[in-house]
């Protein structure tokens, strides 16, 4: 589902190589400077430059090979994404063999309530980890992170084949298939900014497209396997799936020179100061929390967090829903695979799109998607027949693609490219809170109402007060940015502006930084 988050995780890897080009140049620089006085850009330092780089071994500033083996790594994305989000985008299918497993002969009342719980744990886990998920894999590396999410994932769907208790599957396949699939997922957006510079939006379209092989597939065979082999033997077949992403894993080969000389320097600064404030420095080293200080990002946030309260309700209640409304139990798989291609769909072309509307405007595309999907949630209760069903299923699916393409530039827009992996990574731990409470709350109206009708009133409610409250984010900019003109200036704001953002402006590559 978050395919194009890609885009701002490839710009934190992007970031790394930025930064050891900015020492290589700084390094040369000093060492012509100690020879030669007085000389500036000429032929002396350039020689000293060339001098110091053959002494040290210090290479050219990065640039990745756009291709090569870079595309056995999309592959390894592809299947990442693909298995990952298809799983998570199928629970309807395994939402009701779970209720069947249980036995609905006891009719438990808050059966609905309590079983909905299992898949938003699963996917409130993967945005809740992705603020740590982060640190892990700037320490260890894609390739380890990614594995070993692998094999957490891998155990956590086998150990639920093994046990028919509710509440062990909270932490089999909630928690620990959840925070796997967390850790497998967000490396593969970051090792793409080490093999693609130039060609690096063809290769977020390879991968959001090739994923949709997996999972628009994915709930068919779900709905025709399940029922043969029962509920047991089916998360044993798609714990085949993370077993195979656990070798796929090791395609992820960094390719970006070690940044040994900027981490000795950390050391010796660190070394100088009191175990509080190495401890204080290391905090804020990996928890940056200056992109809160922005209004506009902390409105921006707000909004999109209110948003997904009712995100998962469509994908966990569908397919039930026309079970018991229309008594469609052949069809019904049509729905999750409609809701798939179209997001696939909308993925693909909203990239274009967003890159022709200018600056904060990106955001009127994303309220506007979140508004028509909560219209849509609502009007699923008025269709007549499953054709009418189907039809909403094609638009909710195209917004879903919408929304979260446009989630990475608009980042970039807020705070600028140095601080927007954190930003997201901060965004998505947000969203982990009201995307993992939607779902039971909707189970719960479910069973006291006695039928769908509420769950998905409910459901359409928080996009559009969502989308309402996004709405006010270029304004708030346009006024904050009129009103630093009228205090200092345009040539003053702009300076005040690269001081709060701590690092670059944004849309300023860091390899331009220092030119």
């Amino acid at each position: 589902m978050w395919d194009r988050l890609r885009g701002s995780r490839a710009a934190g890897g992007g970031r790394s190589a930025a930064a050891m080009a900015q020492r290589d140049e700084k390094v040369p620089a000093a060492a012509a400077g100690e020879s030669e006085p007085g000389a500036g850009a000429g032929a002396g330092a350039g020689a000293g430059a060339a001098a110091e780089r053959g002494q040290s071994g210090a290479a050219a500033p990065f640039q990745p090979p756009e291709g090569g083996f870079g595309w056995v790594v999309v592959f390894a994305a592809a299947w990442c994404n693909g298995s990952i989000f298809g799983i998570h985008n199928s629970f309807g299918i395994l939402y009701m063999m779970l209720q069947s497993d249980l036995g609905e002969g006891e009719k438990d009342p808050a059966l609905e309530f309590k079983t909905a719980w299992v898949g938003s744990l699963a996917m409130g886990m993967i945005f809740f980890c992705s603020p740590i998920v982060s640190i892990f894999t700037d320490r260890i590396g894609c390739r380890t992170t990614a594995a070993t999410g692998a094999a957490i994932a891998f155990i956590g769907l086998l150990s639920s084949s093994f046990t028919k208790s509710l509440e062990v599957r909270y932490f089999t396949y909630g928690i620990l298939f959840g925070c796997g699939s967390s850790f497998a997922f967000q490396p593969s957006l970051v090792i793409l900014g080490h093999y693609f510079k130039r060609r690096l939006g063809l290769a977020n379209g390879i991968v959001a497209g090739g994923s949709c092989l997996i999972s628009v597939p994915l709930p068919f065979f779900l709905k025709m396997v399940g029922g043969a082999i029962g509920l047991a033997h089916t998360f044993q077949v798609l714990s085949a799936l993370m077993l195979i992403q656990i070798f796929l894993s090791m395609t992820y080969r960094p390719i970006l020179p070690p940044s040994c000389d900027s981490q000795h320097d950390g050391q010796d600064k660190l070394g100088s100061r009191s175990m509080r404030q190495q401890c204080w420095a290391q905090t804020r080293k990996y928890f940056n929390l200056r992109v809160f200080r922005r209004k506009t990002y902390r409105i921006w946030a707000f909004g999109i967090a209110t948003a997904v309260l009712g995100y998962l309700v469509p994908y966990m209640n569908l397919v039930k829903y026309v079970e018991k409304r229309f008594q469609e139990t052949k069809k019904d798989w049509i729905l999750l695979v409609c809701l798939g291609a179209m997001s696939g769909l909308g993925r693909l072309v909203s990239g274009r799109i967003g890159d022709c509307i200018p600056g904060l405007k990106k955001i009127y595309l994303q309220v506007a998607s979140f508004i028509l999907l909560g219209l849509l949630c609502m009007m699923i209760p008025q269709c007549r027949g499953f054709e009418g069903v189907i039809v909403i299923c094609l638009f909710l699916g195209l917004c879903d693609g919408f929304f979260t393409t446009i989630m990475a530039p608009i980042a970039f827009e807020l705070v600028g490219p140095m601080q927007a992996s954190q930003a997201i990574g901060y965004l998505m731990g947000l969203m982990a809170v009201p995307m993992t409470a939607g779902t039971p709350i909707a189970g719960y109206l479910n069973d006291y109402f006695e039928n769908y009708d509420a769950a998905f009133y409910f459901a359409g409610v928080p996009p559009i007060i969502g989308g309402l409250v996004l709405s006010v984010v270029p304004l708030v900019h346009q006024r904050m940015l009129k009103k630093q003109r009228l205090d200092s200036g345009k040539d003053k704001m702009l300076v005040s502006e690269a001081v709060v953002n701590g690092e670059l402006l944004p849309g300023c590559p860091a390899s331009e930084a220092h030119m």
